[in-house]
């Protein structure tokens, strides 16, 4: 393999290794702005700021990503948004 080849798939592997999953908060007819705004502060570590401008996001937009990070992390965190009553999903 050639120096070119080794630092090229050296690349790719360190472009698998940092690619981040996010958590995807979806727009529903049920909560309120309050509860959205809390359980982002409560599960994301969102600052009160930060919250409100996904919930808005959310409500406008239909849907908006509210954390990124690894698999591990962002688990427990949609678990939290889920057992709030919110609509999310990792990708």
């Amino acid at each position: 393999m050639s120096p070119e080849e080794k630092l090229l798939e050296a690349l790719d592997i360190k472009t698998v290794e940092k690619k981040e999953n996010e958590i995807v908060l979806y727009n529903d007819d049920v909560n309120t702005f309050d509860h959205v705004i809390e359980t982002l502060i409560s599960a994301c570590d969102h600052q009160p700021l930060q919250a409100e401008q996904c919930a808005l996001l959310v409500h406008y937009k239909g849907k908006c990503t509210v954390k990124s990070g690894s698999f591990n992390d962002l688990k427990p965190r949609c678990s939290k948004l889920l057992q709030a009553g919110l609509s999310a999903e990792i990708v």
